[in-house]
């Protein structure tokens, strides 16, 4: 698909959009607004420290505002059913994807296939999500947050050795594949007592005994500086989006954003796009979406699917060297496995789809990657419908061992989300001390569930927790004259109290096939 700035075909109908877009604005306003009534855990905590009186204007301020807001709700309805009407139409003509390139950005180098190159993939579920929606997930306040990872996934100025020395490097050589070798700064040895930092209201010094076992994952407080690749995941609020985009340009210089097929489709009505964004160093040569058709529940509302490109690596003589990347989010709610299955076989059907239109004779294919929130984890037997399925035997895993079994160093993704405020795990730097203790992770990260969605009463404690959040590898099958290997993995904390999710990264090394 072809790639331009914006998502129409001519300036009118990007004009009729922005113009249904604005008259549909005051009643989405409206909705957001009554949604966002409903607090944080945190918001709450604050609540209960007010005395009686406070509790009780802040009680009422908020049964007026709602009122206000249901008012205003209904008011701006018959415009935005008019709206509706316009905005409809104008949606089937619109491409599924915008594509941002930064001018100024530097052409392709020649590559030495004779030469290591090491790449660097960052995915993370965001969750910014119109504030009100995002209250669902016990966060909100979505701008501010959107800001934050802006100005975190792009730093004025890279740290010099990047994020690199917080990977977990896999061991080479050993009978498992991959075995977790710490390259940063080890925890504390056995049975030493570690300080945790407790609210500043009432400092204290709180022990926790580091176990005997090697720890589970290395834990990074900071995005990698030197990310080639930024796959995002519930990327739903259009200003965070426009913000996000704006930003992340001065550093990725291929953005692919407002991702989705909206309006009416195949899988009923989209109001929401996918969510997706991708940010890359690297020139984007050819890009594509497709929208899953089987979503249910709340996620039909989404044009959840999978985003691939096609990116300009290098050169070498009279050859394209190319990578393929991937992002994709599936659907959400824990019964429906049925349904994710059915999403993992069209996701992998249409990577190969997708590599098969874009690869000319001759090119070399340096890795192919996909990253994204896959909704379910490898220790569930809940989700042992998905674990087996076919894409984890074309595509690595490097944090799993086999269906139902991670390696003893990986940690999960989702959290716990009513705690996520809670002082251990209220700054990166707080969350990365309590997760490496196994009494904090059964704490705050998601335990395995049964396929109803119910706690797993038989889960073994203390738990690894569930991880959701993916980036996989496939390995080249053919006679090519680079190979792929896994140079580190990460678990990062920079979203402490701002995404129910923690991001992951993955380091590959593209090396030559022969010594």
């Amino acid at each position: 698909m072809a790639l331009r700035e914006s998502p129409f075909p001519n300036r009118a109908l990007a004009a009729l959009d922005r113009l249904a877009g604005g008259l549909l604005a005051p009643s989405f306003w409206a909705a957001d607004r009554l949604l966002d009534l409903q607090p944080t855990t945190a918001e709450r905590r604050r609540w209960e420290r007010r005395s009686r009186c406070a509790r009780c204007r802040c009680g009422a301020g908020r049964a007026l505002a709602g009122l206000l807001y249901i008012a205003a709700l209904l008011l701006a309805l018959p415009v935005a059913a008019l709206a509706l009407l316009l905005w409809l139409p104008v949606q089937a003509a619109r491409r599924p994807f915008a594509y941002r390139y930064a001018a100024g950005a530097a052409p392709a180098e020649p590559w030495d296939l004779r030469r290591r190159r090491t790449f660097t993939f960052l995915s993370a579920n965001v969750c910014l999500l119109p504030s009100g929606l995002a209250k669902f997930s016990n966060l909100g306040d979505t701008p501010r947050r959107a800001e934050f990872l802006a100005r975190h996934l792009a730093p004025a100025a890279p740290r010099p050795d990047g994020d690199r020395a917080a990977l977990v490097e896999p061991a080479r050589g050993g009978a498992d594949g991959y075995g977790g070798t710490l390259r940063a700064a080890s925890p504390p040895a056995d049975g030493v007592a570690v300080p945790v930092e407790a609210p500043t209201e009432a400092p204290a010094e709180v022990p926790v005994e580091v176990p005997a076992e090697r720890v589970p994952a290395v834990l990074s407080e900071h995005f990698p500086a030197d990310a080639d690749f930024v796959c995002l995941q519930e990327v739903f609020e259009a200003g965070a989006e426009a913000a996000l985009c704006r930003h992340l340009s001065g550093t990725f210089r291929h953005v692919l954003w407002a991702v989705g097929a909206r309006g009416l489709r195949r899988g009923g009505l989209k109001l929401l796009g996918s969510g997706l964004l991708l940010a890359s160093r690297y020139p984007v040569l050819a890009a594509g979406f497709r929208a899953y058709p089987n979503g249910a529940r709340e996620d039909a509302l989404a044009s959840k699917g999978l985003l691939t490109a096609q990116v300009l690596l290098g050169s070498a003589p009279g050859r394209r060297v190319v990578g393929y990347v991937g992002c994709t989010h599936l659907q959400a709610p824990a019964a429906d496995a049925a349904v994710r299955d059915a999403q993992l076989t069209l996701a992998l059907q249409w990577l190969r789809g997708f590599r098969e239109e874009q690869e000319r004779r001759g090119d070399v294919v340096a890795f192919d990657v996909l990253c994204g929130d896959l909704n379910f984890d490898n220790c569930s037997p809940g989700d042992e419908r998905n674990q087996g399925h076919q894409l984890f035997r074309e595509y690595r895993d490097p944090c799993r061992r086999a269906p139902g079994q991670d390696e003893p160093w990986a940690i999960g993704t989702l959290l716990n989300y009513l705690k996520i405020y809670e002082e251990p795990v209220a700054t990166p730097e707080k969350m990365k001390r309590t997760l490496w203790q196994p009494s904090g992770r059964q704490r705050f990260l998601a335990g395995p569930i049964l396929s109803d969605g119910r706690p797993d009463p038989a889960a073994h404690e203390p738990w690894q927790g569930r991880r959701v959040d993916y980036i996989l590898y496939r390995q080249h099958r053919d006679a090519l004259p680079l190979r792929t290997e896994v140079a580190g993995v990460s678990f990062i904390t920079q979203l402490a109290a701002r995404s129910d999710h923690l991001p992951v990264a993955l380091r590959l090394d593209v090396a030559p096939a022969t010594p």
